[in-house]
């Protein structure tokens, strides 16, 4: 094992989870299809980095260096930043913030102190306060099963842009994630495609392999590795 991480619920009610790791050694991973954004620390030889990542709509293979530190502040879907959209970042089209010394990166033209695993949400409610970080109350009313007030492409619409994404895409990742969890908790694989809703177990196959990199028979296996389950989503160790 290679990757070492926890994480820790937020104060915040913009965010999703606060999460922190580091690698040993270097290696590889699977980053799978993820539908929220989020901000992420790196600190690797001495130097410090900030970074604005979007969502992504496959699973891609993703290098990570020996010795490096990590800290991300994943948000709630439908956060983010309006002079930053979701669609500009997506499938890893991340954007690196300047820094400006060693503990402070520009944003918008001022100088900010670099976050920490414990001031996150301080950090995140200054961003909102200032309105650099926002909500779509549309977006939130949706997830929350209140149908808004606006026609169906309106609410697409809004939903391209606080997410990057369509409520159609959201929801395959979504449930791709949760046939993932039903698996590595042991359920059968047919059982796995009635209660997530496929059509039958070739549909599941092919959803698995596009947002979480690997077949059900793959994540079902026991001996299946799986040291490291927080990087933007769910990050699964690429081994054989």
């Amino acid at each position: 094992m290679t990757l070492i991480s926890d994480a820790r619920p937020p104060e915040s009610p913009l965010i999703e989870t606060i999460w922190r790791a580091h690698s040993e050694d270097g290696g590889t991973f699977i980053s799978t299809a993820a539908t929220r954004g989020e901000i992420v620390i790196a600190r690797w030889q001495g130097q410090n980095s900030i970074t604005v990542r979007g969502p992504e709509t496959q699973a891609t293979d993703a290098e990570y260096p020996a010795g490096a530190e990590f800290f991300g502040i994943t948000l709630k879907l439908g956060v983010f930043m309006p002079h930053l959209p979701p669609a500009l970042l997506l499938d890893r089209a991340d954007a690196a913030l300047p820094t400006a010394g060693d503990r402070a990166f520009w944003l918008k033209g001022a100088a900010w102190e670099l976050p920490t695993f414990d001031n996150a949400d301080t950090f995140i409610d200054r961003l909102a306060r200032q309105e650099l970080l926002v909500r779509d109350a549309v977006v939130a009313a949706a997830l929350a099963d209140q149908p808004p007030d606006f026609t169906p492409r309106t609410v697409r619409r809004r939903f391209l842009t606080a997410t990057g994404l369509t409520p159609g895409t959201i929801r395959q990742i979504e449930r791709a994630r949760h046939a993932l969890t039903l698996l590595r908790q042991g359920r059968p694989i047919l059982d796995v495609v009635f209660e997530a809703g496929y059509f039958d177990q070739p549909h599941l196959t092919r959803s698995l392999r596009q947002f979480m990199g690997r077949t059900p028979a793959q994540i079902a296996r026991p001996a299946w590795p799986d040291p490291y389950g927080v990087i933007y989503g769910e990050v699964l160790e690429n081994t054989p």
